[in-house]
């Protein structure tokens, strides 16, 4: 397939980190090029919420690359929420 194109299969590393990034631009991290950032608590907490539904619902069904990579999006996520909400009181 020539570079560039999308084959249109999704894997699950492809959707966690599709929610992940939301969450993050949700939380301001991520502004396109020339843009304000983003500040929706409420949606990052929703997408990361998702995750954490993803991670019980598939537990004991991932690979130990898959699962390490979910725990560790988590983990980062929550971190950066707890962050973002403390600095918005």
């Amino acid at each position: 397939m020539p570079t560039g194109e999308h084959s249109g299969a999704v894997d699950f590393r492809g959707l966690v980190l599709g929610f992940s990034g939301a969450a993050l631009h949700y939380m301001g991290e991520s502004p396109a090029q020339g843009e304000k950032p983003v500040l929706n608590l409420s949606l990052a907490h929703q997408n990361i919420e998702i995750l954490a539904l993803l991670a019980d619902k598939t537990k004991g069904n991932l690979s130990d690359e898959e699962e390490r990579l979910l725990q560790q999006l988590l983990l980062d996520l929550r971190m950066r929420f707890i962050e973002k909400s403390r600095g918005t009181k």
